[in-house]
């Protein structure tokens, strides 16, 4: 294994492992995956890059790492190969079906030794959903249909495996080769929101802040300034990032940490594809956008004016927005619990010591004249017990264990807590805000 792929490998490894991330049915740590799609490449190919983006293909997409991390840590030609295995699709572009057409008219434009990574990743997906879940493998394998359609000058041996398994497959569940989806593919179920059932509201909810809100005004300089003092200029204003204008306008960035000597046309980036959106994006896709980049651009009346960067997650605004979302699915999961466990037999499921303490909290508001239910005075956690003893609750929130649907309330309560104190969200919940974010998205397009 040369020293690239070892970095990659284990860089990959740690990043996963860090948010204790899973194969779904298997429960195996993620890195299995990656190593499977590594081994692939490496099987027809000896392009260490190729294979050192295979072990990093999903980082960017599933932990806190940004395109930018892998450039700093592996060089610019690495960070444009995983860039171009990174979907850009967003929440807001509609259902799986308009976003997965989005990402295959992107990886179409993709580089062969991109593609062939691409499918080595459908290789081993395929062989686990088949495997294990044949409803979504239904949807899997005609989104994988049209994916190989784009992908025929990846390697040839790859190629030949992929359009095997998915005939194979296909034959298997009695699906014709080639079809499509004529309805609604595979979302994720609604959970009932707090008894909030008009669509309106969920949606305006979502769209109540926007990325004007909370971007910060862009510094900008012509392509032909110099780089010494464009970075006197940003330290002064205790800015990291400006827009470079080429003939007058805006075409791309620069950071301060890449101004060194010359001219500011040196060192500018070009924005990206993913990483620019309009003044009225929602908040979610400013968040999907800064899973991946740095920074998410801008644009008001057409023009590249503002930034975003995670740090200004922790603004209030925005922790407003997330407090209000953590509680909405609180209120959505006792609503599922009343549903699940009729006349409060729901108390079965909670230990005495848990009960007495909610008794108390309930007898403190009624003094109050403050009408609350029981089950509202119980912890999150409380919460989330009951329902892991449900086996069509568990179903209902897409859980396949009581340990990753712990797991998730723990993470929800952290974020939370973290919320009510003031704390860095960023730093401490960066992987549960983008799932929360999302998860939202898919509640409101249910």
């Amino acid at each position: 294994m040369s020293d690239l792929v070892e970095r990659a490998s284990d860089y990959a490894t740690r990043a996963h492992q860090r948010i204790d991330q899973r194969r779904k049915y298997s429960k195996q740590p993620y890195h299995v995956h990656l190593q499977a799609v590594a081994s692939l490449v490496a099987g027809v190919s000896d392009d260490e890059e190729a294979i050192a983006a295979a072990w990093l293909h999903d980082t960017v997409e599933d932990t806190p790492a940004t395109l930018e991390d892998i450039e700093e840590n592996f060089g610019q030609s690495l960070a444009e190969l995983v860039e171009e295995l990174t979907d850009v699709s967003k929440p807001g572009d509609g259902n799986r079906a308009k976003r997965k057409a989005i990402d295959r008219s992107y990886i179409a434009q993709a580089s062969p030794r991109a593609k062939t990574v691409k499918l080595a990743d459908l290789i081993d997906n395929c062989r686990d959903i088949a495997k294990h879940d044949e409803r979504f493998a239904r949807v899997y394998l005609v989104e994988m249909g049209a994916l190989l359609e784009v992908l025929g000058d990846g390697n040839e041996t790859l190629y030949q495996q992929a359009s095997g398994l998915y005939a194979r497959h296909m034959h298997k569940l009695g699906l014709p080769m080639g079809s499509r989806l004529e309805s609604e593919p595979w979302e994720a179920e609604s959970i009932n929101l707090a008894g909030f059932h008009e669509q309106h509201f969920k949606r305006m909810f979502m769209e109540i802040f926007a990325a004007k809100d909370i971007a910060e005004g862009l510094l900008s300089f012509d392509a032909g300034s110099d780089c010494a003092g464009v970075k006197a200029v940003l330290e002064r204003c205790r800015k990291t990032v400006a827009s470079v204008r080429i003939n007058g306008a805006v075409q791309g960035y620069l950071r301060l940490s890449d101004l060194e000597t010359g001219q500011c046309a040196d060192c500018f980036r070009h924005f990206t594809v993913d990483q620019v959106l309009s003044g009225s994006a929602a908040l979610s896709d400013v968040i999907h956008v800064l899973t991946r980049h740095d920074y998410c651009f801008v644009t008001l009346l057409g023009n590249v004016s503002g930034v975003i960067s995670r740090d200004d997650i922790n603004k209030p605004m925005v922790r407003m927005w997330l407090f209000g979302i953590v509680t909405m699915i609180e209120m959505g999961l006792v609503q599922m619990i009343k549903e699940q466990y009729p006349e409060q037999s729901w108390q079965s499921a909670v230990s005495e010591g848990r009960l007495e303490k909610a008794r108390q909290i309930q007898a403190e508001r009624q003094r109050r004249n403050q009408y609350c239910e029981l089950i509202d005075c119980l912890q999150l956690p409380d919460k989330g017990q009951i329902l892991v003893e449900s086996e069509s609750a568990m179903k209902r929130l897409g859980f396949e264990t009581k340990g990753a649907a712990k797991r998730a309330v723990k993470e929800l309560e952290s974020l939370r807590n973290h919320l009510a104190h003031a704390q860095d969200i960023v730093s401490h919940d960066w992987a549960q805000i983008a799932r929360l974010s999302l998860r939202m998205e898919e509640v409101t397009r249910a």
